[in-house]
């Protein structure tokens, strides 16, 4: 029995379909199959051709990178099984594209760039040099606390999210639901609070949760299954908050 991978290839201005095909084999993954393709790159018409382009690294699904369509579905190429994917299509073929949402490299190898400096934007780390700054250990966080921030912690920046949701393109400046995310996660620190009003000042436009359409697409595509679409509430009104003050002219707390 074989597996046929419909792969998506080429540059921009030369992209084209390309097909190859792989004994199916029990443990075989997305990952492992492109392997065995750069391997051997001959199609199925027998044709020799250049190996396929795409990026990974853990192979673990905590590094983000070798996100991609799989089956038209914004997903971790490392932990999307053949036989899974065989068994929920019913079909032996398999399409493999590159994500839309971000400038095309080659194959299906895309530049995640833009979500890097969007987390660069929302100043999504915390400015401290020590913990002398804080005390011994800083401030203490509430169990509860903790597990939500735990949660919010695991995004891989893959773009899994923006790959899905329909206000990130061309033609708008928003700057997708992970970091927005990130700005919430930020902000529960009680370090991170700090710089609160700076980080939801780098979100109150277009550029930030007001580009949001609430299509809900993120949370349902995110691999890790962070409330994403909870998280862009929670910005949202602390935004709404925060443009408020200033319009009054209400000074800044300092937690």
């Amino acid at each position: 029995m074989t597996v046929i991978f419909r792969i998506f290839r080429g540059e921009v201005g030369n992209q084209y379909w390309e097909e190859f095909e792989l004994a199916r084999k029990p443990s075989l993954n997305v990952i492992s199959a492109l392997m065995e393709i750069q391997q051997n790159p001959v199609n199925r018409q027998g044709k020799k051709t250049t190996p396929v382009a795409w990026e990974q690294g853990c192979l673990e699904e905590v590094c983000g990178s070798c996100s991609m369509l799989v089956n038209g579905r914004p997903r971790q190429a490392c932990t999307a099984l053949v036989e899974t994917l065989v068994r929920e299509t019913g079909s032996a073929t398999i399409t493999l594209a590159p994500f839309t949402k971000f400038p095309l490299i080659r194959d299906l190898y895309v530049d995640r760039t833009p979500m890097f400096e969007a987390l660069k934007k929302v100043r999504a780390w915390i400015s401290i040099d020590s913990s002398n700054d804080t005390g011994s250990f800083g401030p203490s966080i509430a169990p509860e606390v903790q597990e939500a921030m735990y949660e919010l912690s695991t995004c891989m920046t893959c773009g899994c999210c923006s790959e899905s949701c329909p206000q990130v393109n061309e033609k708008s400046p928003y700057m997708g639901p992970a970091a927005m995310s990130q700005v919430r996660f930020f902000n529960t620190n009680p370090t991170g609070a700090l710089e609160k009003s700076d980080r939801l000042e780098a979100v109150v436009g277009e550029e930030g949760i007001a580009g949001c359409g609430n299509a809900q697409n993120c949370a349902k595509v995110c691999p890790k299954q962070i409330p994403l679409t909870e998280s862009l509430a929670v910005i949202g009104r602390e935004a709404t908050r925060h443009s408020l003050k200033k319009f009054l002219g209400v000074p800044d707390q300092k937690q």
